[in-house]
């Protein structure tokens, strides 16, 4: 079992495909252990994407993030971290194969819906980033 984070940004929250996103996981082998609504400060999403600070784009990106509330979760399942990158699809959903989630509900590369971690070592800071042991159920 392995576990990765997922966010539903601000987009997808506004656009209310909460329910069919993580429909998605749950058919597909994905369960969330952890889940929490959130309205991140520019400075916690800038916390959260620190790794990209010195990129062009970290601005805009943190500007995004802190627009609006998000649904941040922890998922758990068999190689989680590749099944819930093939769930949301490329990160330009002109790229994403058709039924993924950004190709259904994306529109553009910088307002595509969902996040997910990209390695097990990103998985562990971003889960961590969000939540603390006492909120991560474990699940039978």
């Amino acid at each position: 079992m392995e576990r990765t984070l997922s966010i539903i940004k601000p987009d997808g929250v506004k656009k209310n495909v909460i329910g069919e996103v993580i429909k998605r996981f749950e058919t597909n082998g994905l369960r969330p252990v952890a889940m929490k609504m959130l309205h991140l400060t520019k400075k916690e999403a800038g916390g959260f994407y620190a790794v990209h600070k010195e990129r062009p784009f970290f601005n805009d990106l943190t500007d995004f993030m802190s627009s609006g509330p998000c649904l941040v979760m922890a998922l758990e399942g068999k190689n989680a971290i590749a099944k819930n990158r093939e769930l949301m699809g490329a990160t330009n959903p002109a790229d994403a194969d058709a039924g993924t989630i950004r190709a259904d509900f994306a529109d553009s590369i910088d307002n595509n819906v969902v996040h997910g971690s990209d390695a097990p070592e990103t998985a562990a800071f971003e889960i961590g980033y969000f939540f603390n042991a006492l909120e991560i159920a474990d699940r039978v």
